[in-house]
Parts: structure tokens; sequence; C-alpha cells
């Protein structure tokens, strides 16, 4: 008879075996992850301190850059400990919690990038009425609901994949807990399950990417239907920072998960993990500081004052 014992812990199979590319990956992902927390953290304390960015767009940048630090950190401090560590045990509640952190941010960022598509759409397309469109009202309406969405569909996805048994091998062949290895694992049928994955992912991901299409579809014809040359510029460049991150963030997931299945090896799906788990919350925070002119110059003020306040202590 087949063995039918479930499974209560697992074993992450992690990156590599190699013990040459251990200490090198731990070093690179440390450095990522410190780039991250910094660059996050950093930002939303720069939005909090300059009262020049309290307003509609810096209020979900500040929780966009929450979001990248929140699905960051429930996937690489358990990446790099394994790579310190020859045990690479992950318990059955453990996975279901890093599960559902990671999840839960990442639909939310969703969620969040198509609030500021809607946002660049009323600057662009009606500056006039951007203060009454733009209340502090629908600002906070529309961050609550990506918070509620993102998380409401992390709980679906996690009891849908964790009321599963797992009583066949007990190792993920991936670095963290994500949904195709661990249904792999399942020794139930796991038919319904994939089909609530595709029907809730399929309508989380159409919904924002449709409000993003439509609002740069309208600000597209509003700025070619500008005569000024200027205002076409000064129009673009407030839209470039937030475009620039949501191609960065969704076609990183069309590669991953739109490839043919022919195409699909698990070395390349884990190298295209670490872009989407790791390398994207450490771009944002440059994208938009490196674009971003009232930025740089909230940043260039906290560091003179910053110097003044060393300088006053010595």
């Amino acid at each position: 008879m087949e063995n039918s014992t479930e499974v209560t812990e697992f074993v992450l199979a992690g990156l590599t075996d190699d013990p040459k590319l251990q200490i090198p990956l731990f070093t690179v992902f440390l450095l990522i992850y410190l780039s991250t927390v910094l660059g996050n953290l950093g930002m939303i304390g720069l939005i909090l301190l300059d009262t020049r960015l309290h307003t509609p767009m810096y209020l979900f940048l500040s929780h966009l850059s929450l979001v990248d630090f929140g699905y960051s950190s429930a996937v690489t401090p358990k990446v790099m400990a394994g790579l310190l560590s020859t045990d690479k045990l992950i318990s059955h509640n453990a996975c279901g919690t890093q599960f559902f952190f990671f999840v839960g941010f990442i639909t939310t960022e969703s969620f969040l990038l198509a609030a500021m598509a809607y946002d660049r759409y009323a600057a662009v397309c009606k500056p006039l009425h951007y203060t009454t469109t733009m209340t502090t009202n629908t600002c906070a309406c529309l961050t609550i609901s990506s918070y509620v969405c993102g998380f409401l569909n992390s709980s679906i996805h996690t009891g849908n994949i964790f009321r599963l048994s797992f009583c066949k091998s007990n190792v993920i062949d991936h670095f963290f807990c994500d949904a195709p290895p661990l249904l792999a694992l399942s020794c139930s049928d796991t038919s319904v399950s994939e089909m609530v994955i595709f029907f809730v992912v399929g309508f989380n991901d159409l919904s924002s990417i449709v409000v993003i299409l439509i609002s740069y579809l309208f600000i597209f014809i509003t700025i070619l239907r500008m005569h000024s040359s200027e205002g076409r510029q000064k129009a673009f460049s407030t839209c470039a920072s937030h475009l620039t991150a949501v191609s960065i963030f969704y076609g990183s997931g069309i590669f991953m998960y739109l490839q043919p299945s022919s195409s699909h090896t698990m070395s390349t799906d884990k190298v295209a993990s670490v872009f989407y788990t790791m390398v994207i919350p450490m771009l944002n925070p440059l994208v938009y500081s490196l674009r971003n002119k009232e930025v740089k110059s909230a940043l260039q003020k906290a560091v003179e004052k910053a110097k003044f306040s060393l300088a006053l202590t010595f």
C-alpha cells in the first residue's frame, strides 16, 4: 500500500548544492536585501518627513515601498539562512505563513500599481479637477482596497493549497514556498486547486492590467493632443517612473508565467524567481529616486539636514 504519512515539514531544495557558490550567493543576496531595506524604508521616511511629498502620488509610492519591503522580507532572509546552513527544513505552518505573506504583498502591489495609474490619468487628463478627484478619502479607499484585495486573494490561495494532503516527497524543488512546486508534491487531486488559482489570478491580474492600460491609453491620447512640446515632456515625465515600474513588474511576470511549458526548466524558473522576489523590490526605489526631481530634491534636503545635525553634534 502507498505510504500515506502526512508531511509535517518540508525541505527547500534551494538555488544550488555547490558549496563553492553558497557564500558568494549569500553575499550577493545580503547586499540586495540591505539595498531593498534601506531603499524602501528610506523612501517611506523621506515621504513622511517632507511635506512637499504629501500628495496622492507619493502616498501610493510609500505604500508601494512598504509592500516591496514586505514580500522581499517574506522570502530573502530564509533563502540566505539556507545558504549558510545544511538544515533547509521549513515547517508546514511556516511554509504556509511565508506563502500567505508573499502572495498577499505581491498581489497588493499589482492593485497599487493600478491605483497609481488612475492617479496619473487624473493628473494628466483632468488636471483642473485633480484635487477634487484624488481627495484624501479617495486615496485612502484605493489604498485600503488594494490591501484587502491582496490579502483576500492570499487567503483564498493559502487555504486552497494547504488544505491538500502532502504525503509524497517533502522536498520542495525551489528556494521558497510557491504554488507550482507545492502542488507537485500533493497526493490529493489538484485539478480544483489549479482551476481556482487560474481563475483568481486571472481575474486579479486582468482587472489591474485593464485599469493600467485604459489609464495610459487616455494619457497618451491627451499627450498627443497637446500643442506644446514642453507640455508633452512635462506630462510624460510625471508618468515615466510609474511606467518603468509597471514594465519591470509585469514584464518579469509575463516572462516567468507565460512561456510555453516546453521551454520551462526549474533552473530558469529559479533565476526568474530571484529577479521577481528580490531584485524588483530593490529596483523600485531606485527608479523613483533617479527619475523624479521632487524625490531627488527631498533626498538632498534630508542629507543636508543630516550633515548639519552631525556638524552641531561634533
